[in-house]
């Protein structure tokens, strides 16, 4: 294995949903694109720069980096041109995909089938100790960001950088404001029940921010050691490893030395995920480069966990007055929204970032969060009807690789 320093190289998934075009149905039919685009049904496609995959449902796919990238910026215009290859593909069937986090309108129960092709052990035995046929499991599409550390030392760094930033991601990336065509109150859903979905056995996730473990010994001893022990009684075949276990919101692979981002929702196009992918890149840089490691290292797992509660609800919205929180940024009032944090971090920044992305962040910005932008959408009319209508809007916006203003 290739080890890379940081920001080096990253790594980006998203996943999408199909469903059918006239009325935004799920469509459990991935095992059909992937026949479709490769002549058998197998749980990975290579596609030059982008390869696509399988995932625990039958009704999502991934698009991910194949293998590491070093450029983020090309990644937006390589996510897009894969995904108006799947809708070509896909249109022969009269499906699509669709975006965002969460599907408004999935029943999980009478919608949800698990995969059962390659790695169905694995999904099965999930599916046996969890239940996956919940929201938590079935309808929460993420992107996810790796980023590469080259020993402890940036491990440290890295980690240290990442737990503190977590709980303001949903206040840039919530999309997910909606289920089974009801408001849920809180604009980042699928984190709401990303938090409890493994609760038979609750130190899979733990706090979701990770614990304060900043070398590769300490993370086995502090959080492998007791996800092993956890989860032996139910693992009776021994086939499920603890990298795959581990689902706290940034999760260490070292079986890769990277860390992996988990707490951003997908968005309506590339261009808008691939913008925030690399606003967060820069300002995990700029927090390590800048702020006092000791001091970002102090802040335990429960009081972000607290912040992160606050963003889940109300996105960029909520008002963040941990003071130890707001002095590890330099703040000096006592009192913020997520939404002034994040313009504040933009104007560290923004002269690293392109113009394109500079204009897809100012919309997030100015606007509000995906799911804001939904909300504002449907206004008062919470009919099946206008929810077809706003995220079939949601789908152009995919096919077009341009974001939702509603």
């Amino acid at each position: 294995m290739k080890k890379y320093h940081l920001f080096d190289v990253f790594g980006i998934e998203l996943e999408y949903m199909l469903v059918n075009k006239k009325d935004l149905k799920v469509a459990p039919q991935v095992d059909e694109l992937l026949l479709l685009k490769q002549g058998e049904i197998t749980s990975d496609v290579e596609n030059g720069e982008i390869a696509w995959s399988n995932e625990l449902v039958a009704h999502v796919v991934e698009l991910k980096t194949n293998g590491p990238a070093k450029d983020l910026k090309k990644l937006s215009d390589q996510f897009y041109q894969n995904i108006v290859e799947i809708n070509e593909l896909l249109a022969t069937k009269e499906l699509q995909l669709l975006p965002t986090a969460s599907h408004p309108m999935m029943n999980p129960l009478t919608d949800t089938q698990l995969w059962k092709h390659s790695y169905s052990e694995v999904y099965t035995l999930y599916n046996r100790i969890f239940n996956c046929k919940g929201h938590g499991w079935a309808n929460v599409q993420s992107m996810h960001i790796n980023l590469p550390f080259y020993d402890d030392l940036e491990f440290e760094k890295l980690h240290a950088a990442i737990r503190v930033l977590l709980p303001l991601l949903p206040a840039l990336a919530a999309s997910s404001p909606i289920f089974e065509a009801k408001l849920t109150g809180f604009k980042d859903s699928r984190m709401q029940v990303y938090k409890t979905n493994q609760k038979e056995i609750p130190v899979l996730a733990g706090k979701v921010i990770p614990e304060r473990v900043f070398s590769k010994a300490a993370y086995y001893k502090e959080i492998f050691e007791p996800i092993n022990q956890a989860i032996t009684p139910y693992d009776t075949e021994k086939i499920l490893e603890h990298h795959f276990l581990n689902s706290r919101g940034a999760i260490a692979r070292f079986d890769r030395n990277a860390i992996e981002i988990r707490v951003l929702d997908l968005q309506e196009c590339p261009k808008a995920d691939l913008a925030i992918a690399m606003f967060v890149v820069e300002v995990l840089k700029w927090m390590i480069d800048h702020l006092d490691l000791e001091k970002l290292k102090l802040l335990h797992e429960d009081e972000l966990f607290s912040i992160l509660n606050e963003t889940i609800i109300s996105a960029e919205e909520a008002n963040i007055e941990h003071v130890e929180f707001l002095s590890v940024f330099g703040f000096t009032e006592k009192k913020y929204t997520a939404q002034e944090i994040w313009k504040v971090l933009f104007q560290k920044v923004a002269d690293k970032l392109n113009e394109e992305t500079q204009q897809s962040l100012q919309v997030i910005l100015k606007k509000g969060s995906l799911s804001t932008r939904i909300l504002k959408a449907l206004g008062e009319n919470l009919s099946e009807e206008n929810m077809v209508k706003v995220y079939q809007k949601l789908a152009d916006c995919l096919q077009e690789n341009k974001l939702f203003v509603g």
